[in-house]
């Protein structure tokens, strides 16, 4: 490939604030790759830096961003020994140092030196070698590249999942799982992308499942990836008395899980789970945020309070074996396909909550 080439790729330059640009294609370096963008799926967090113009972790402008991403690989440098010309490999946009004492501890989310990549909204990408040795990986043969896009948010859930302490054929993951098993009744707060993997993973290990969110549309998604429940809720919480009362008996959830990253709906989630229960405040609230927590409400029923980050390289691996199991219909989140030209549009259609998730295909060409 000619190092002067040049791709089309969408560059964030403010908050929502995106130009097409043509940039220069680079050749990989010594332990790099090249990945060639086969597919690309818009995401909440992406929504979020589209419109703040930025992010304090992950990426400063001007730059390409977008970060689900699987395709073909189009290059290799030096020393690659691991990954071929047209292997096809989902890039995952983190990888931890392995050395670190969280990593050392199998927490690798909380990598004391996390590296992120964004640029999927483009024709290609240059794959970092921590990248390419951490957290590269060969799509399942059958599996397409719309759906391994997925890896990324699905290897979150799964983290998350993990961290309430179920068990399961599912998660593979050597956490504590505080000798919860068999079926049990969970709330889950949010029909967004995030919420309704929650539920079709869930589901599928035999749970019972509610689903609570403002949108019909969503919550008929969530019906058909297993929620055996799904009714309306306001957007500013102060929906708990409603919301437990749909659980058995009235007695709350086992589980609550928050995914909308609204403080009004964490407060719901609390007071929704049962005495022993387990919350999960995943979904993350903006900087500064703070909740009043009712102290009696948490000692005197042994609430398990927890918030959960990112995902491990052990739940990536977990969640590109069930993309590839016919039975789990991710493709259940997608809206619709654009262009590289359409990322605005389809973030846009994210805020307005027409879509759920789009694919960005660079083979598309604007109309």
């Amino acid at each position: 490939m000619d190092a002067q080439e040049t791709m089309r790729g969408a560059m964030l330059l403010g908050p929502e604030r995106i130009e097409i640009r043509e940039v220069p294609v680079s050749r990989p370096g010594p332990g790099e790759i090249l990945l060639s963008v086969e597919a690309a799926t818009t995401c909440g967090t992406d929504v979020k830096v589209y419109r703040r113009g930025g992010h304090p972790r992950m990426l400063q402008v001007p730059t390409l961003f977008g970060h689900e991403m699987a395709g073909r690989v189009a290059a290799v440098g030096d020393g690659v020994t691991a990954f071929s010309i047209e292997d096809t490999v989902v890039v995952v946009n983190s990888a931890p140092c392995g050395v670190c004492g969280p990593c050392q501890e199998e927490r690798e989310n909380l990598c004391e030196d996390l590296q992120y990549i964004n640029g999927a909204y483009a024709e290609f990408l240059l794959v970092p070698e921590r990248f390419v040795q951490r957290n590269t990986h060969l799509i399942p043969e059958g599996l397409s590249f719309e759906k391994a896009a997925l890896t990324e948010p699905l290897g979150c859930v799964i983290h998350g999942i993990n961290a309430c302490g179920f068990s399961g054929p599912i998660f593979s993951c050597d956490l504590p799982r505080y000798g919860k098993s068999g079926e049990m009744e969970i709330m889950v707060f949010g029909a967004g992308p995030i919420g309704l993997l929650f539920v079709a993973v869930l589901a599928m290990e035999g749970h019972r499942v509610l689903l609570a969110d403002p949108s019909p549309d969503r919550l008929a998604v969530g019906k058909k990836l297993g929620a055996a429940e799904a009714f309306e809720s306001g957007r500013a919480g102060s929906q708990a008395e409603m919301v437990r009362a749909r659980t058995q008996g009235g007695k709350g959830a086992a589980v609550a899980i928050d995914t909308s990253g609204v403080p009004e709906v964490w407060l719901d989630a609390i007071a929704c789970a049962r005495p022993g229960g387990t919350v999960n405040l995943f979904g993350g609230c903006a900087p500064g945020t703070t909740i009043p927590l009712d102290t009696h409400l948490l000692h005197y029923s042994e609430l398990t309070i927890k918030g959960t980050y990112h995902h491990r390289p052990e739940t990536i691996k977990s969640a590109l074996d069930l993309l590839a199991d016919p039975g789990f219909k991710a493709e259940l989140l997608f809206s619709g396909e654009r262009p590289i030209e359409g990322v605005e549009d389809a973030l846009r259609s994210m805020m307005s909550k027409e879509s759920l998730k789009v694919v960005i295909k660079k083979e598309l060409r604007p109309s």
